[in-house]
């Protein structure tokens, strides 16, 4: 078992799966994690770009808001931003404490049984029509999508090496990207015929599958972590519940890390929000609205697939993570040209998938093998944090800039782009002067 979780993988897919075993059970692991998800996705995407306010928000909110003379309504987004980043302020210490306290066999499992749980709580609630379910479904969501992948990425790092890693992230998130066509798929399908409610079984039934996969997987990261020496995972890392946010004050890698993954979520905040206004105008019924981010997330998932398969291995194990950083920075940039230029709604549309595409295909494989070459407390703390509080301080500061440039028109939010789109591109120059001082395997 060793010998194959710590060999290099041979070239092509067939030759890695069949010298490394554990490929087989991270593919599927990303596959089911992603699938479940992108079954709920559409539904997050409806809720906040519905047009009926008492499906989104608990009648006492909006009785609050009508009081002081806002319509509530004219500031969905923003609010659920808002609310979001206080949640994760608030789970960032629990998680901190859950990762320092317990070995990775109790915790592991305890994220995915949390978010499985809650599943069956969000069945209950749309199944009986609770008004303000869209808000908390929208705030829950947003945790799932976090904190489920990044525990995920953080796992793969205990269980494959850095040279590993360049040769097997693409063929791991093209095996997430089947998950992710697979659950806009059963989405389009199902939700007509058998309603919101019950696709959360259908996600918790994905999800419970992935916690197999975690108990095999985890007999591989034993083993690797035995043969090469290096720090347990089956033992508490102790430590501060704030030691993710101390290690990005203090690491100038993790600094420009945290960087890189702001501005890259602004990019996007603004083209999600620039395109939900558009829904909202379009698409007032919930389930047409669902569908047609579901055929979105079909389109995204299509070309990140392309991508993972025929390029991000190559490129990753030929040219190292600098291209892979680079590439979508100049991407968004010439789509924000665009649309500043002529923002039409299927361009607002096509530029959103080469964005997210970029992103899932390229950044976001490149920025996780930097996680192989550090220590556990960088992963799963400081990673984490990243993934989380930074990402939603992101989805906020930028849920309002939007707001603000919104005011005077579509061609100013995307000039906003694109200078975001530059700072982000600087963000990754400075990460790779820094990933440059790593050594070329995670310390002991």
């Amino acid at each position: 078992m060793s010998a194959a979780a710590t060999a290099p993988v041979q070239s092509g897919l067939r030759g890695a799966l069949r010298q490394s075993p554990p490929l087989i059970w991270a593919c599927l692991y990303f596959f089911c994690l992603l699938s479940g998800y992108y079954v709920l996705r559409p539904v997050r995407e409806a809720m906040a770009a519905s047009a009926d306010a008492k499906a989104v928000f608990p009648p006492v909110l909006i009785d609050w808001f009508s009081a002081h003379g806002i319509a509530v309504q004219d500031f969905v987004l923003q609010f659920l931003f808002t609310g979001v980043f206080f949640i994760m302020l608030v789970l960032q210490p629990l998680y901190g404490a859950l990762v320092s306290r317990y070995a990775r066999r109790v915790f592991l499992p305890a994220v995915y049984v949390f978010f499985i749980i809650s599943l069956l709580g969000f069945y209950l609630l749309f199944d009986s029509g609770v008004p303000g379910r869209g808000m908390a479904f929208f705030f829950w969501a947003a945790v799932f999508n976090l904190f489920a992948v990044a525990v995920f990425w953080s796992f793969m790092a205990d269980v494959f090496s850095n040279a590993q890693a360049r040769e097997v992230y693409g063929y791991i998130g093209a095996a997430g990207t089947l998950g992710a066509f697979l659950g806009p798929i059963i989405t389009a399908a199902l939700v007509e015929r058998v309603g919101i409610a019950n696709l959360m079984l259908v996600s918790a039934g994905f999800l419970s599958a992935c916690l197999v996969c975690i108990w095999r997987l985890r007999l591989w990261a034993v083993a690797r972590e035995q043969e090469q020496k290096l720090v347990s995972g089956e033992t508490p890392m102790g430590g501060s519940v704030l030691d993710g946010l101390k290690l990005i004050v203090r690491e100038p890698l993790l600094r420009w890390l945290a960087v890189l993954v702001l501005f890259g979520v602004g990019v996007g905040t603004m083209l999600y929000n620039e395109q939900a206004s558009i829904v909202r105008r379009l698409y007032p019924d919930a389930a047409a609205s669902t569908a047609f981010f579901s055929r979105v997330d079909l389109a995204v998932n299509t070309l990140t697939l392309i991508v993972q398969l025929g390029f991000t291995r190559w490129l990753l194990s030929r040219y190292g993570i600098a291209p892979a950083l680079l590439i979508p920075g100049v991407a968004i940039i010439i789509g924000f040209s665009i649309l500043a230029a002529s923002p039409l709604p299927l361009m607002v549309a096509m530029v959103q998938v080469m964005t997210r595409a970029s992103e899932f295909s390229l950044a976001k494989p490149a920025r996780e093998t930097i996680y192989t070459r550090v220590d556990r407390q960088w992963r799963y703390k400081a990673g984490a944090a990243i993934d989380t509080v930074v990402y939603r301080g992101g989805d906020l500061t930028f849920a309002w800039v939007h707001k603000g440039l919104s005011l005077f028109g579509s061609h100013i939010v995307f000039v906003g782009g694109l200078v975001v789109a530059g700072a982000m591109t600087i963000a990754a120059l400075g990460l790779l002067r820094e990933e440059k001082k790593l050594p070329g395997e995670r310390p002991e």
